[in-house]
């Protein structure tokens, strides 16, 4: 029997398939697709077998999906490893953005308190503090999504069937740091500009 099948990676997931050729002999695969209960569907192929030949040396038979299991069990540890620090970092990075924006945002309360004496409105005020602060955040995601996409092409060789620029991936983070940049000026500037006016110019 001669054929053509399709590309197979044969030596690992993450190394490009190359030509090979297929030849009788060796060792025998039997490969059964079926529908219903693994061990009917076994016991029914065992049977089969047996009538062709009783003396046939019938291994014990496994699903294909514990064999893919089986062979790529080490790169999904791997995986689910990166992905748990994965979101340690995101969690950080949303911690640590979240300090910042509103630590800086708390200590204009003198400035807010200014602008509120002078006849702004609390909208105004708000809208000033929260336009400054995402301006900032959405300079940093533009330039982390840079970065991300430039280091990214380190990982092209250890992936299979996912692409390095991801969308879903990205729009994601910037989003979640986003929101969390978005309520680190929101807060504070909402706080503050409840304060009175005099108590705020009196503040350090």
């Amino acid at each position: 029997m001669v054929g053509v099948v399709g590309d197979v990676r044969q030596s690992a997931l993450e190394q490009a398939a190359v030509a090979e050729i297929y030849l009788p002999g060796g060792g025998r695969y039997l490969v059964a697709r079926a529908k219903g209960r693994l061990e009917s569907v076994f016991s029914s192929v065992n049977s089969v077998l047996r009538e062709m030949d009783a003396t046939m040396a019938v291994p014990d038979p496994k699903p294909l999906s514990q064999i893919i299991d089986r062979a790529v069990s080490p790169r999904r540890l791997i995986t689910g490893l990166l992905g748990l620090f994965s979101l340690v970092a995101l969690v950080l990075a949303s911690l640590g953005i979240y300090g910042v924006i509103a630590y800086s945002v708390s200590q204009r309360t003198q400035e807010i308190g200014i602008r509120l004496a002078l006849g702004s409105s609390m909208a105004m005020v708000l809208r000033l503090v929260v336009g400054e602060g995402m301006k900032l955040a959405l300079l940093g995601c533009v330039l982390g999504l840079a970065g991300s996409l430039a280091l990214s092409r380190v990982l092209r060789s250890l992936l299979f069937g996912v692409s390095v620029a991801d969308p879903f991936t990205f729009i994601a983070s910037g989003t979640l740091i986003s929101v969390v940049a978005l309520m680190a000026c929101w807060l504070p500037a909402l706080r503050a500009s409840r304060v009175d006016p005099v108590v705020a110019l009196r503040c350090d």
